[in-house]
Order: structure tokens, then C-alpha cells, then sequence
């Protein structure tokens, strides 16, 4: 195949459609490449695309080395990218919608294999009934093979039931967590713990814009240190663009987050609530002491029984007590001890 006989590709990248490639037909050459620079076929989309490509930025890397190498193997490749991205809201808006959509379709689809399960059954029954329970193939009789020929449709017919069943409890429970993905998603704890993540990588972000510096190690009292200058140029315009968009993700989930606390769903745990010997616990089993409260968390005894403590984030604490052992609940941003019965 010449060079002039091949169509022209269009690698394209936007938010919500991700990175996808345009112009493909088998037998083109081009599936090989694609395959050795990672991307994968869809049959949803009726293409090509980079995997965890929507609503992040465009993998350059993966890219500019399909591009090269598709034109050297005698296309014209064209490259459209939008490196803009959605508002956290439009992205969780449409992540629960297209949720929804396959939370039903894989419901459909568990209700339709029930219902070829339950005519298999049906059928493996009527074709069982013809003959006497227990009724043995007479083997020098005449209708030895018509009964071996019957018992084998009968046969045939339990195991397609039984196929049937298995089809069906697998697209069920396919589509039952498919429903509770999202219910997960905003989980109090996992919100709390995407937070935390994603202020981190914020902070991480903008001492790369800012420039930094970072200590190796000390030697006779002197500081050996790695200094990073600011980011310049288009570098410095991909990471501001992706401060921001971590700053939108921060303020998006942080508003769910204070809803969940709103709703009751969820306990804003802090040092301004919690006091050197109160008991907490973040397993929901065992129960440990506070020996010192942190910015961020909370020490406790060393679960192994060693001389030093463990560190346990306020976002993963599951209830409290004080020194007495008395509940204690987080009530408008204070605690409050609950009074024994017996008091």
C-alpha cells in the first residue's frame, strides 16, 4: 500500500470525549501502531482512544510518538487538541449520568437473560417430564437410541438453565455495583480522603510554579539543599492551567464534603474537638487513646505494642469518647459528652 493510497488520521483530545483518533479501517496499517503506543478500540465509541484520557490533560508523550510514528509509516496525521478543561461540577454531572445509563442497561440485560433462563428451565423441565422419573435407557430395547437421543436434549437443556442462571447472576451483580459506584464516590471518608489528596497535589503544583528548594541532608551542621527555579514559559502555563483546575476540584468536593457534615452523613473531626484522653476509633472495632493532638491528626499507643505512636488522620476517625468513656458527639462545630442514663 503506497503512501498516497492512506487516508488522513485526526488524533483529537478534548475534556469530555478524551483522546480519540479518527480515520482508522482495518487493514490500514495503523492498528499496530496504535496498539504498540497503548491505545485501545472501543466499541461505544466506533474508535480508537487513549485510556483515562477524559477530563485530564493530554498525554503529550503518547500523542507525538503515535503522530511520528504513524507518518513514518506513510500518513498524515493532523493533531487537534483542547486542553481546557470542564468545572468539576459538568464532570460529576456527567460521570452520574452515564452511571445511570449503564446502572440500567446492565439492569436490562439481567432481566433479559432471566428471562431465557427461565425458558430454558422451562424447557429442561417439559423435556425431563416425558419420561418416567427414574425411567433407564433398555438398552436391547428398540427405543434405546431415541431415549439415549432424548436424555441427551435433556441434558443439553439443564446445562443451557444452568448457563442461563450463571449469565444472570453475573450481569446482576454487575449492575449492582454498578449502582453503588457512585453511592462510593461520596462516601464521607473517600470525599474526605480525594481532598486531602488533591490539596496535596495542589501544594505540589504550585511550589513547581513558585520554584523551591529542598534539603538533601546535613553534614557537620551544614545544610545541603537542591534549589528548583521557578517554571517558565509553556511549562509554567500547563501547571498554572493545572492549579487551577485543582483549586475548582478542591473548592467542588469541599462543598460536598460540608453538605455531607450538613446532612449528618459525616463528622468534622478537628483538634479544636478532640483533647489529650479521649478514646477514638477508626476501624470501628477497637478503641485507642489520644495521647496528642495534631494539626491533622491524632497519636495514639502503638497498635504492636512498641514505645512509639501511631498517627491517625482526622478524616479517618469513626467515633469518639472522652477520658470516661462516654460517647461524645460533634454538634454545630462542638463536642458534647452524652450523660449516662444512671447520672
Amino acid at each position: 500500500m503506497n503512501g498516497e493510497s492512506l487516508m488522513a488520521l485526526v488524533i483529537s483530545h478534548a475534556a469530555a470525549e478524551g483522546t480519540l483518533i479518527e480515520g482508522t479501517s482495518k487493514g490500514d496499517n495503523s492498528i499496530p501502531i496504535l496498539k504498540l503506543n497503548g491505545w485501545r478500540w472501543s466499541r461505544n465509541l466506533g474508535s480508537w482512544y487513549i485510556q483515562r484520557s477524559r477530563d485530564t490533560a493530554p498525554k503529550w508523550h503518547i500523542i507525538n510518538s503515535t503522530a511520528e510514528a504513524l507518518r513514518a509509516a506513510g500518513f498524515t496525521v493532523d493533531v487537534d487538541v483542547d486542553d481546557t478543561y470542564r468545572t468539576t461540577a459538568e464532570v460529576e454531572a456527567d460521570k452520574i449520568a452515564r452511571q445511570e445509563d449503564r446502572v440500567g442497561a446492565l439492569t436490562d440485560k439481567a432481566h433479559t437473560l432471566a428471562v431465557r433462563e427461565d425458558a430454558a428451565d422451562q424447557r429442561a423441565h417439559e423435556l425431563a417430564d416425558r419420561v418416567p422419573f427414574g425411567q433407564p435407557i433398555l438398552v436391547d430395547h428398540y427405543s434405546a437410541p431415541a431415549m439415549r437421543k432424548h436424555y441427551e436434549k435433556v441434558h443439553m437443556a439443564s446445562r443451557d438453565a444452568i448457563d442461563a442462571y450463571r449469565a444472570t447472576q453475573r450481569a446482576a451483580g454487575r449492575a449492582d455495583a454498578a449502582a453503588k459506584t457512585t453511592e462510593y464516590r461520596y462516601n464521607p471518608n473517600v470525599v474526605a480522603r480525594r481532598i486531602e489528596k488533591l490539596k496535596a497535589d495542589q501544594r505540589r503544583t504550585q511550589r513547581s510554579i513558585d520554584g523551591h528548594t529542598r534539603t538533601l541532608f546535613v553534614h557537620d551542621g551544614v545544610k545541603h539543599v537542591e534549589a528548583h527555579d521557578a517554571a517558565t514559559g509553556t511549562y509554567r502555563e500547563n501547571l498554572e492551567r493545572e492549579s487551577g483546575h485543582l483549586l475548582d476540584q478542591i473548592e467542588f468536593w469541599s462543598g460536598v464534603y460540608d453538605q455531607l457534615v450538613d446532612d449528618g452523613a459525616a463528622v468534622a473531626y478537628s483538634r479544636e474537638v478532640i483533647t489529650k484522653g479521649d478514646h477514638i476509633t477508626y476501624d470501628g472495632r477497637s478503641w485507642h487513646q489520644v495521647v496528642r493532638v495534631n494539626t491533622k491528626s491524632v497519636s495514639i499507643p502503638s497498635i504492636v505494642g512498641g514505645s512509639w505512636t501511631d498517627k491517625v488522620l482526622y478524616i479517618n476517625i469513626r467515633a469518639l469518647r472522652d477520658d470516661k468513656a462516654q460517647p461524645v458527639a460533634i454538634v454545630d462545630g462542638a463536642r458534647q459528652v452524652a450523660v449516662p442514663e444512671n447520672a
